[in-house]
């Protein structure tokens, strides 16, 4: 990295942390104003479960695409133009009158969103050596984190206030200016060449050689069913149960769960660069424990509590299983080189909206059978389940990758 790339690297992160969080922002916002589109386009719960599915799938299909592209072509240029395709996708939402056009434009979202976080995430490694990269990493999971309250709350709001078309048009138009910007000033910290690039076919064989590899793959998928049930029902939840404003239910649905998500990325990239940097058990062993203490918490729901003590509940939850998700990227970035990233994470969000999907479609059918309280019980056995492969990981897996990996410097 040249001198001038360590001086840009926070500010890059900056650029990003305002990318990553439209991103979420823009995925996320149709949530809130789920009963708005009921009332408009005649939609049945499976049915709203349907658009977050689509979504989800066809960013499942995409996303290795993306990844294999990502280490083999400038990140840089591909975050600038997945930022204008989703943004364009976003303004084109606000325009739909039927619930089939609804569905393939959120189809299209999946494909375009799809290109981000591999280039992202990739970018903001290679700008971040080992004693910050938790750190930064933590910081861009913040901004997907403030994203989703911000697309939440910004969503009812408009939705009580104007109807759920103008969030669209706002988000949309706020993407293309900044995608424009970030093609004129955002770069890679190198040029990329021909000769770095490795055959897909190698950087495959890789991927399938490191174990560890595929607990993380676990882990995160059954953590992406418990993120994306979430983010879809949360808001409805509160909606329904509580009675509350289009623009309250989707800030209340939103900002518990992601304020404490933001809270654990950032504190926790911090300790993981603390406690685990240059040791990788560490982060494995840390993500396992903080999983599994964050799972019995939501049996609250059981209870009905007070808003603002299942709010104080979701927030603790959100927070602790932070604390475990932010070691994941950075561990597969000390177990892989710069030009396999990409495609590791790209295969890994394939995984992650593939299942989230599944969840949050099979969560839609549980909703119209016995009701949200029930969906979200159950998440505390899947995040538990999740925290429990990891110290598997931690304990048979990873000891074994770190020794081949040590046998082939020698």
């Amino acid at each position: 990295m040249t001198d001038e790339s360590a001086r840009n690297k926070w500010g890059v992160l900056a650029l990003l942390f305002l990318a990553g969080a439209l991103n979420y922002a823009d995925r996320t916002a149709i949530a809130a104003v789920f009963p708005l589109l009921q009332r408009d386009l005649a939609i049945s719960s499976v049915g709203l479960a349907a658009i977050g599915s689509f979504f989800l799938w066809s960013y499942a299909v995409t996303s290795p695409i993306a990844g294999v592209i990502a280490d083999r072509r400038s990140r840089s240029r591909l975050v600038a133009i997945s930022l204008g395709l989703w943004s364009l996708v976003t303004g084109l939402t606000g325009l739909v009158t039927q619930t089939e056009q609804l569905y393939v434009l959120r189809l299209l979202l999946g494909i375009s969103e799809c290109l981000y976080l591999p280039a992202a995430l990739g970018l903001i490694a290679d700008y971040h050596a080992e004693d910050t990269r938790a750190t930064a990493l933590g910081a861009h999971s913040a901004a997907l984190s403030i994203g989703m309250v911000a697309g939440g709350t910004v969503a009812g709001y408009l939705g009580d206030s104007f109807g759920w078309r103008p969030c669209f048009f706002l988000l949309g138009g706020v993407g293309l200016a900044l995608s424009a910007f970030t093609a004129l000033w955002l770069r890679d910290p190198k040029p990329y060449s021909a000769a770095e690039r490795e055959p897909l076919g190698v950087t495959v064989r890789s991927l399938l050689g490191v174990s560890t590899y595929f607990v993380v793959l676990a882990e995160a998928a059954l953590i992406a069913i418990s993120s994306w049930v979430f983010a879809n029902w949360l808001p409805l939840y509160f909606r329904e149960t509580y009675g509350l404003t289009l623009a309250a239910a989707g800030f209340s649905g939103t900002f518990a769960l992601t304020a404490g998500i933001m809270v654990g990325v950032t504190l926790g990239g911090y300790l993981s660069d603390r406690f685990g940097g240059g040791k990788v058990r560490r982060r494995l062993l840390l993500q396992g424990t903080f999983y599994l203490i964050s799972a019995p918490i939501l049996l609250v729901f059981l209870a009905k509590p007070a808003v603002a003590l299942l709010g104080a509940a979701i927030f603790l939850h959100g927070a602790l299983r932070a604390f475990g998700s932010v070691n994941e990227l950075p561990l597969l970035c000390e177990l892989l080189p710069s030009q396999r990233r990409s495609t590791a994470v790209g295969f890994m969000n394939a995984m992650n909206t593939f299942i989230g999907g599944s969840g949050v479609l099979l969560s839609g059918l549980a909703k119209q059978a016995g009701g949200l309280t029930q969906v979200f019980v159950s998440l505390a056995v899947v995040v538990a389940v999740a925290g429990l492969a990891c110290l598997a990981g931690y304990i048979w897996v990873l000891p074994r990758d770190l020794q081949r990996r040590a046998g082939s410097h020698v």
